[in-house]
């Protein structure tokens, strides 16, 4: 146990403090007494983050075995934590008593920024305070953001080769782009993702660009690049691959179906955690996200079926706004709620998981034996 204790106390703060939590385990078990633990909290908790020492009480009080791992104590003070961890003070009875982040005054405008992202997307206060005592903008958001420059970036390009840029796809040379997806080049794998780098119209790409930095980016704050970054491409293959099966004869532009993805995915998980949420005009600004959800659908549902510049193909698709809000109500859901969770412990996240590989399975072999089967007509390639 020494050797441990010298390896685990390399890796938290205060180690000449907390080290000598060590001594207090004299049969090498892994664990201390809670009351011996509460002890060890009096003497040194000035010397603690405020945030993190009212947690250290919460798991000591909510601990019904009365005893302490080693391990949590140091996933706490290194930023980390396990499910069994969070469990003993989400189900304790000991409520926190401190005053909540809202009531904080004299905080800088950066800490201000992390409180209001903290309450706009995590419904527990025991979260939103270990956010807001851990965050440290490195990495900064830098997927929603590098994803929106590339965006417009392309967007800009199409429209200076184009000469247009308010309904870019009505141009005959739209569907010439290497990047969409056309139903005729299907087997060409990389169009099922390289279609977001394209747009409709200026009017397509605004809404979207909007809609992703405002709920992406905080989003990417508290959940990190790389879940926020899979949702986001699990919802733009999905939308490809819906249009695919349900309607094959159209093409598909846009980064609606990450969009649609990440706004299903948190307001699904506003409406779960309703009471939890704090986030001011919480009712007002769900009905204005979904109003402008509705608006940029039914934008894309009348230019679907709008007489078709380039005939007999159709204008591209809205079926990928629909497989991006079954990703985000799945796959979606379960990372909002599980925030600093192993996802691998969470049985929803495999099935939900397990739906999706199955889904992109299907649709793999509908590509490749569906269209000939069906003996169906397409439009030429452009």
């Amino acid at each position: 146990m020494p050797e441990m204790g010298n390896v685990l106390c390399a890796n938290i703060p205060n180690p000449i403090l907390f080290c000598s939590l060590f001594q207090f385990d004299p049969e090498n078990t892994g664990y201390i007494s809670t009351e011996k633990f509460r002890n060890l909290l009096q003497r040194h908790g000035s010397e603690l983050d405020p945030h993190k020492l009212e947690v250290l009480l919460a798991l000591a009080d909510n601990n019904s075995d009365g005893k302490i791992c080693y391990q949590d104590f140091v996933n706490l003070m290194s930023n980390k934590r396990s499910n069994s961890f969070r469990q003993a003070i989400l189900q304790g009875n000991r409520r926190l008593c401190s005053k909540a982040l809202l009531e904080e005054t004299g905080l800088s405008l950066s800490q201000r920024l992390i409180r209001h992202v903290a309450y706009e997307t995590l419904p527990r206060e025991i979260d939103r305070k270990w956010y807001y005592d851990s965050y440290t903008c490195c990495p900064p958001p830098w997927f929603m953001i590098a994803i929106t420059i590339v965006e417009v970036a392309f967007f800009l390009y199409n429209g200076v080769v184009l000469d247009r840029f308010v309904l870019q796809v009505t141009h005959p040379l739209y569907l010439k782009n290497s990047l969409l997806y056309h139903p005729q080049l299907r087997a060409q794998a990389w169009r099922y993702l390289t279609y977001i780098f394209m747009h409709a119209g200026i009017e397509h790409l605004g809404l979207n660009v909007v809609l992703q930095l405002l709920v992406g980016v905080p989003l990417e704050m508290v959940h990190g690049a790389a879940r926020i970054g899979f949702v986001y491409i699990a919802g733009v293959v999905a939308g490809s691959l819906a249009v695919s099966i349900a309607d094959m004869t159209a093409p598909v532009v846009g980064s609606s179906g990450g969009v649609y993805a990440l706004i299903s995915a948190h307001l699904a998980n506003i409406v779960m955690n309703w009471s939890g949420m704090k986030c001011q005009f919480k009712l007002l600004r769900m009905a204005v996200a979904l109003i402008c959800m509705s608006f940029e659908f039914g934008r894309a549902v009348w230019l679907r079926f709008y007489p078709s510049a380039y005939p007999p193909c159709p204008h591209p698709s809205f079926v990928a706004h629909l497989g991006g809000v079954a990703v985000g109500i799945t796959l979606g859901v379960v990372i909002l709620r599980n925030y600093e969770q192993r996802l691998q412990d969470q049985s929803l996240w495999w099935i939900f998981v397990s739906m999706y590989v199955v889904f992109v399975l299907f649709a793999i072999f509908w590509n490749i034996f569906a269209y000939s089967l069906l003996d169906l007509k397409l439009p030429p390639p452009p």
